[in-house]
């Protein structure tokens, strides 16, 4: 998935140092030093012929020059110029129009002069229009859902209407065809043009050309190119103001259109199922646009293309200014006035495009701002009949309204907190496919969030808890590593094969400082002894199994590192670490799951819960526990840390402000200082029988999050910095 084009101004075309600025806006490394204004008519073909406009603009203005400088306009006001790396340091005005009556409103005929540093002031007079009479278009190929289909096996040639006008207007006609790719799987960047008098080195031809031959197996198939054919009439054209340089008035028809080259396995055509809506956002702030897509039952195909427009013109995603989601969301950031205008988006699959309605951006200033969204909702893929939940995050935001496909949800039918910066889906099934987004709102405006596609899968490989781990300090007495897991899960039968190792000296070459020398390990289902073991003794069965469920090898088989191998029925278990002589440090307790590859079913047992108390410290002896959702589908769960709630058990020294945070490798993916009551943990909590949090306001924490398969930790710390007994705990959310 990718947004064509390092700049919005595909297509600013100037004569320059020989060569078009066209390419450098297709990404030429030669720097581009002319001046001038340039006049467009903008066309887009998506069948046998072209039509005027993109997303409702038909014409735009724009002026470029090298350095910073400022345009007067006919009746003395002025303009400067705004810089674009993009475009190799140019500046430039831009503007797009509905119709030539609102552009020549805002720019009149009459004289336009520049001053700019370096160079001698340089006038242009913008008298009656010369655009082409001729309109670009491809004349032959075969359309499909809006896109020309090719073969790129075999060279195909492209037949152009003639541009009549090519030799006879103005001082300099100039024809441009380009290729360019659309995604980061090729690269693809084709020019044929051609002038109708001396330019630099230019090709000069007397007459237009009619087509282009693209050659066999250059377009790889299966993905797109964006195409556009240009029509050019220099109305003034000066080579010697600017030594070297050329200033120049152009005016242009430009017609864009997208070849598909063909692929066996072709994607269906992408539908638009939720419109970008308008958006409110704060001066120096970010806003936000979502488009809902439908891709028939497969899914976003691989090399989906998002294209979005502003004001009819192409935007360029850098990643910084422009961001785009993996749905096709557009995040716009540092708002400046000259953001408000009109945005739409084009998406392109190998089976054809769709293009959104267009929506309106509104900039606020002052002291009422609309809310900010900071955290936007994730697409998910989940089990049919599983728990999903969606999450945004926002600022001055004061109601919150979930949307299913663009319609406003209601509590029921599965749905729960609608209203809530949290929606929770019970019992997905595949009519709850679709897109959800969520408005938030202040009594200023309010701001859609980018939406979120939901997949309900029903494949036996479901999203599940493949393995669990804690890490923390093991002391004596009540202080020892107790982490309990449960085997179990809706609709399972039978036993479940695990492997459970305690780790103290196999830490150390991991960096791990202060490691328990010689950790014993005691499996429990409640007060029953099942297995113990105080030292694995390089056992070829233990090597097997941690080899097969990818856990970190021990080396030495003398070490008192311990494990066993066990196959246990549904039931609650404790694996408690302690040291063989009553000695303390560092370690880990891990359980997997050792079902073997391929043979899971959703009525195979599975872990369904880990918990660990221990005494939380500072630095490196905080609670740390891991876990890894395995399967094909993603997973919901409930993480709890517990501090002031263990006290109404008669636990003494408390850690009194635990700190919940989870990360995805090193990247912080939530946190939490504190549940506040919510309903939507409360639920979630009696719902996997965990013991209730009688106060809503402690500082009790936790996270009820849907998570794609892999590698996850949780780590619990004193807010501020203070140590005590904690509980951390991971429920599977059915």
């Amino acid at each position: 998935m990718i947004s064509m084009c390092s700049s919005r101004l595909l297509r600013l075309r100037f004569l320059a140092a020989g060569l078009l600025a066209a390419q450098v806006a297709a990404g030429s490394t030669s720097n581009s030093t002319s001046y001038g204004i340039h006049m467009l008519h903008a066309y887009a073909q998506t069948g046998s012929s072209a039509s005027e406009g993109l997303f409702g603009y038909s014409y735009a203005f724009a002026f470029q020059a090298p350095e910073g400088g400022t345009l007067t306009l006919p009746g003395g006001s002025t303009i400067a110029l705004s810089t674009t790396g993009t475009l190799n340091d140019n500046y430039l005005l831009d503007d797009g129009f509905t119709s030539l009556a609102s552009l020549q409103s805002a720019f009149p005929s009459g004289t336009y002069t520049l001053a700019s540093s370096g160079n001698p002031n340089l006038s242009y007079a913008l008298g009656s229009p010369l655009f082409p009479a001729s309109i670009p278009q491809v004349t032959n190929g075969t359309w499909q859902n809006k896109v020309l289909a090719v073969d790129p096996s075999v060279a195909t040639t492209l037949n152009f209407s003639t541009f009549a006008e090519y030799a006879s207007a103005g001082v300099a006609g100039h024809m441009l065809f380009s290729i360019d790719s659309l995604t980061g799987a090729d690269n693809v960047n084709i020019n044929q043009q051609i002038v109708s008098v001396p330019v630099g080195k230019l090709t000069v031809a007397s007459q237009p050309f009619t087509s282009y031959t693209i050659p066999a197996n250059t377009l790889t198939p299966g993905l797109s190119y964006l195409c556009e054919l240009t029509f050019d009439t220099a109305a003034s054209l000066d080579t010697t103001s600017v030594p070297g340089d050329e200033s120049l008035l152009l005016y242009s028809n430009t017609v864009v259109f997208v070849i598909v080259a063909n692929s066996a396995n072709a994607a269906p055509a992408p539908t638009i199922s939720v419109q970008p809506s308008n958006q409110t956002g704060p001066l120096g702030g970010s806003a936000v646009f979502s488009v809902g897509v439908g891709y028939g039952t497969g899914g976003q195909p691989a090399n989906t293309t998002f294209v979005w427009f502003f004001n009819g013109q192409i935007i360029g995603i850098d990643g910084v200014k422009y961001v785009l989601d993996s749905s096709g969301g557009l995040t716009i950031n540092g708002l400046a006035q000259s953001d408000a205008g009109s945005y739409g988006v084009a998406v392109i699959t190998s089976g054809g495009m769709a293009t959104s309605s267009a929506a309106t951006l509104t900039i606020a200033q002052g002291s009422g701002l609309p809310p900010s969204i900071t955290g936007q909702p994730a697409s998910q893929n989940i089990a049919s009949g599983g728990t999903v939940v969606f999450h945004v995050t926002a600022t001055g935001a004061t109601s919150y309204q979930w949307m299913f496909n663009g319609n406003p949800l209601s509590n029921g039918n599965g749905y729960s907190d609608v209203t809530g910066a949290t929606l929770v889906l019970n019992g997905a099934t595949a009519a709850n496919a679709g897109n959800y987004a969520c408005a938030v709102s202040n009594s200023v405006g309010t701001m859609t969030s980018s939406t979120a596609a939901l997949t309900v899968s029903t494949t036996n490989d479901i999203g599940r808890l493949i393995n669990i781990s804690t890490r923390a300090q093991v002391g004596t007495g009540g202080n020892i590593l107790i982490a309990g897991f449960v085997v179990g899960g809706q609709g399972t039968s039978g036993t479940e094969s695990l492997l459970i190792r305690g780790s103290g000296p196999a830490l150390a070459p991991l960096g791990v400082t202060g490691t328990l020398p010689d950790p014993q390990l005691q499996l429990y289902e409640g007060t029953n002894l099942e297995a113990t073991n105080d030292g694995w003794g390089g056992s070829a069965t233990i090597s097997a199994a941690a080899a097969a469920v990818g856990a970190f090898s021990w080396n030495d088989p003398s070490s008192h590192d311990s494990a066993l191998l066990v196959s246990e029925p549904a039931g609650a278990y404790t694996a408690q670490i302690a040291g063989e002589s009553n000695d303390t440090g560092v370690a880990l307790v891990e359980v997997y799951d050792d079902t073997p590859s391929g043979t899971y079913t959703p009525a195979t047992p599975r872990l369904v819960n880990i918990s660990a108390r221990v005494q939380v410290g500072t630095g490196g002896n905080i609670l740390i526990a891991g876990f890894v959702i395995g399967g094909a589908t993603s997973k919901t769960v409930l993480v709890r840390a517990s501090g002031p709630a263990l006290t109404a058990f008669g636990v003494p020294g408390t850690l009194s402000d635990p700190q919940l945070q989870l990360f995805s490798a090193t990247k912080l993916i939530a946190s939490n200082a504190g549940w506040g009551g919510k309903a939507e943990i409360a639920t979630a909590a009696a719902s996997v029988g965990a013991f209730a949090w009688s106060n809503p306001s402690s500082s009790d924490s936790a996270l009820l999050l849907t998570l794609p398969p892999g590698a996850y930790t949780a780590q619990v710390s004193g807010v501020s910095g203070d140590t005590g007994v904690a509980l951390v705990e991971l429920y599977e959310v059915p």
